[in-house]
């Protein structure tokens, strides 16, 4: 093809995906999150950062990408699983459990829905290309690390059809860690209980309170008067209604929590200081985070569930429930609240909580490790969907369907998606290219 005729072709279809991000970035972020100007400015500059940030903040696009697929491994669409729904490298990490037991496992569940099983595997293969890249590993090792991840995911998988394993118990602790993530649990354990109380908190006249800093600052008297309204609700999601119970959950302080993530920039996060025991100078206090959720992002691009949706309107319960049937040891203080027609979800701010940083795995052995990990940990996360069986969510259990799904043959299932990952990552970066020019433009405007 003649040159000219080449470069025409490329810069308009550069200008059409520009079209496209700019007009979903609009819908998102401008017209359903109603982020005013300066919120979106400090959004897409943390995106700008690398292709995977980018990635990350972008889950719209993903889905708005991916839903127009066909993709041979979905499950039907009346047997979807419950989702993570925005599955990715840094949505895993360290922490400490219900029964006190340090373990690895998905940290966040904004965002879960019903849903195919196969997006979550989809974004997270994506995103294991994308880190690779960070990394500097060739196309062979991103390749490698994305079959780490989906082989795992198969084996653990069938071990759970199979009664093997049960996805009810089925945890990484220490002593299952390998790798990084052993090496992670292992710091932990030498983590003072108080780290984190200490770090976010001070001693002011023999009482324990918030201590101000960039990220930690003083709410306006409407938000304290606000989320003090709204306890009452929390606690009655909780079942706290004897004395002992109330006395546990007493609000000491309260404080506003800026800065953090990436697509949740906007919505408002809140750390609660509450009694929790007797032991002096608080010693004992529990930090509660109390972070706004909306609608989740799959929800605009699955099917509509009526059943569903009845059950979880409040976005709060969504994820609170979410969590509890993907974790096997669920946080006690999950619970919701709404704060006018806001919904939130409370949770303990673990003490223990860790990620494992990009710049720990030093060596294509040490992602393999790892993404090995996080392979079963997906397959025992929607595994563990059908507990809701018993509750009337699900009337199926959701490892049959998908081992269903994923056919017999296990390299022809890892080697579709892994290409189809690094095909992906592909785009993503022509898309990030795209957008920081367009960034560049809009920053330039103002």
């Amino acid at each position: 093809m003649d040159s000219k005729l080449t470069e025409r072709v490329r810069l308009t279809q550069n200008k059409l995906r520009k079209r496209t991000l700019s007009a979903i970035f609009q819908e998102f972020d401008q017209k359903i999150m109603n982020l005013e100007r300066g919120k979106r400015e400090e959004k897409y500059l943390k995106m700008a950062a690398t292709p995977f940030s980018f990635f990350r903040g972008s889950a719209y696009l993903f889905y708005f990408d991916v839903s127009r697929e066909w993709f041979a491994y979905h499950t039907p669409e009346n047997r979807p699983t419950w989702i993570q729904g925005d599955l990715h490298f840094e949505n895993f990490g360290a922490f400490r459990n219900e029964t006190g037991a340090l373990v690895y496992d998905v940290n966040d569940f904004d965002e879960g829905y019903l849903g195919s099983y196969l997006y979550d595997l989809l974004r997270m293969s994506a995103s294991i290309a994308l880190v690779c890249r960070l990394k500097e590993q060739p196309a062979g090792q991103q390749i490698a690390a994305i079959e780490t991840y989906l082989q795992a995911y198969s084996k653990q998988m069938r071990r759970f059809v199979k009664g093997k394993d049960d996805p009810g118990t089925y945890l990484i602790d220490v002593e299952r860690a390998e790798g990084p993530v052993k090496k992670l649990l292992k710091k932990l354990q030498k983590r003072q209980e108080q780290h984190f109380l200490e770090k976010v908190t001070a001693l002011v006249q023999e009482d324990r309170k918030f201590a101000a800093t960039v990220e930690i600052v003083p709410p306006t008297d409407e938000e304290r008067e606000a989320l003090l309204g709204a306890w009452p609700q929390y606690l009655a999601s909780v079942a706290a209604d004897d004395a002992e119970e109330l006395k546990h959950f007493e609000v000491k302080d309260i404080a506003a929590k800026q800065g953090s993530g990436t697509a949740s920039i906007g919505l408002d996060r809140y750390y609660v200081l509450i009694e929790a025991g007797e032991e002096a100078q608080g010693g004992d206090d529990i930090v509660l985070e109390v972070k706004e959720v909306r609608v989740p992002v799959p929800a605009y691009f699955m099917a509509y569930d009526e059943t569903f949706w009845s059950e979880f309107e409040h976005q709060g319960k969504r994820v609170t429930m979410t969590q509890k049937a993907m974790h096997h040891e669920a946080d006690p203080y999950l619970g919701w609240l709404s704060i006018g027609d806001r919904h939130f979800y409370v949770r303990e701010r673990s003490p223990y909580k860790k990620r494992l940083k990009l710049e720990k795995l030093e060596t294509i052995g040490d992602l393999l490790s790892v993404t090995d990990s996080m392979g079963r940990l997906t397959a025992k996360m929607h595994a563990r969907a059908d507990a809701d069986v018993a509750q009337g969510v699900l009337a199926y259990h959701s490892e049959e369907e998908i081992v269903k799904a994923m056919g017999d043959d296990e390299e022809a299932f890892c080697t579709s998606i892994s290409r189809w990952a690094v095909s992906y990552a592909d785009q993503v970066e022509r898309d990030y290219a795209l957008f920081t020019e367009w960034l560049s433009g809009k920053i330039k405007q103002s």
